[in-house]
C-alpha cells in the first residue's frame, strides 16, 4: 500500500502523460505558479499600493510552501527516478541534479531572510533569484531541454569558435590601444578600454562611447568590424546546424516509436 501510494505520487509530480489527468492538473498548476511568480518579481519593481503588496506577499508565501512540498516529494520519490541506485544514493543523485538545484534556488530566497538577518540591498538581490523559478518550466516543456542538448553536443565547436573570437578581440584591443592612446589617452586609458571597444565592435553593437579618431585607427576599426560580422556569426551557425540535426533525430525517433507502438492502418496503440 505504501509503495503504491509513493509510486502514484511519483507519477503525478513527473511530467504528465496524455492519460494521467491528475498529473496534467499538477503540471498546469505548477506552471501557473511559476508564471505568477515572474509577474510578481516584475511588479515588485513598481510603486504599488500597500494592499496589493500584502496580496503579493501572501502569494509568495503560498508559492514557497507549494514549491517546498514539491521539492521534498521529489527527493522522497527519487528512488523511482533512479531505480538502479539505492534509496540513499538515488536521493543524493537527485539533490545534485540540475533541476533539483533549480528547485532549491526557487525556494531559498524565501527562507534565507527568515534564518539569517540581512540588509535591504542583499534582500533585493535574493528576491531577484526568484526569477530562477522560471527554469522549473523546463521540466514540463521540451524547449529548454532541446536547447541544452544542442549546446552540449556542439560544445566543442562552440568553444573553439568562441576561443578564436576572444583571441581576436584581445589582439584588436591591444593594437587599438597602441594606435589611439597617443591621440586620446583619456579614452583609451589601457588595454581594457580597447577590449570594451573590441567587444562593442565585434558584436556590431557600437555604443559610441569609445571610438578611434586617427586615420589608422579608423581603417583598423573598419577591418575589425567586417571581421566581426563573420566571426560572431560562426557560433550562431553552429547552433542553428545543431538545432536542425537535433530536430531531425527527434523526428526520426518519434517515427520509429510510432511504427513500433501504433497500428499503421487504424492508428491505434499496440500494447
Amino acid at each position: 500500500m505504501y509503495k503504491r501510494f509513493k509510486q502514484r505520487i511519483f507519477e503525478i509530480i513527473q511530467a504528465s502523460n496524455e492519460n494521467d489527468l491528475l498529473s496534467k492538473i499538477f503540471d498546469l498548476f505548477i506552471i501557473a505558479l511559476i508564471i505568477l511568480n515572474v509577474i510578481i518579481v516584475i511588479a515588485d519593481t513598481f510603486r504599488l499600493p500597500d494592499n496589493i503588496k500584502v496580496v503579493m506577499k501572501y502569494i509568495d508565501i503560498f508559492t514557497a510552501i507549494i514549491f517546498t512540498i514539491e521539492y521534498l516529494l521529489r527527493i522522497w520519490t527519487a528512488d523511482f527516478l533512479y531505480p538502479q541506485y539505492g534509496k540513499v544514493l538515488s536521493r543524493i543523485r537527485y539533490v545534485f541534479s540540475f533541476m533539483a538545484m533549480i528547485d532549491l534556488l526557487a525556494i531559498l530566497p524565501f527562507y534565507i531572510p527568515l534564518i539569517i538577518p540581512i540588509d535591504l540591498r542583499v534582500l533585493r538581490i535574493i528576491r531577484v533569484i526568484r526569477l530562477l523559478r522560471i527554469f522549473k518550466v523546463n521540466r514540463y516543456t521540451s524547449a529548454l531541454s532541446l536547447v541544452a542538448a544542442v549546446l552540449k553536443k556542439q560544445s566543442s565547436q562552440l568553444i573553439s569558435s568562441m576561443f578564436i573570437v576572444a583571441l581576436l578581440m584581445i589582439i584588436s584591443s591591444v593594437i587599438m590601444y597602441n594606435v589611439e592612446n597617443p591621440a586620446q589617452p583619456e579614452v583609451f586609458t589601457n588595454a581594457f578600454s580597447g577590449l570594451w571597444w573590441a567587444v562593442a565592435t565585434f558584436t556590431t553593437v557600437g555604443y559610441g562611447d569609445i571610438y578611434p579618431v586617427t586615420a589608422i585607427g579608423k581603417i583598423l576599426s573598419a577591418i575589425i568590424a567586417l571581421l566581426g560580422i563573420g566571426l560572431v556569426a560562426v557560433p550562431t551557425g553552429i547552433i542553428s546546424a545543431g538545432f536542425m540535426t537535433e530536430v531531425e533525430h527527434k523526428t526520426e525517433a518519434e517515427k520509429d516509436y510510432n511504427q513500433k507502438h501504433y497500428c499503421p492502418y487504424c492508428g491505434r496503440r499496440i500494447d
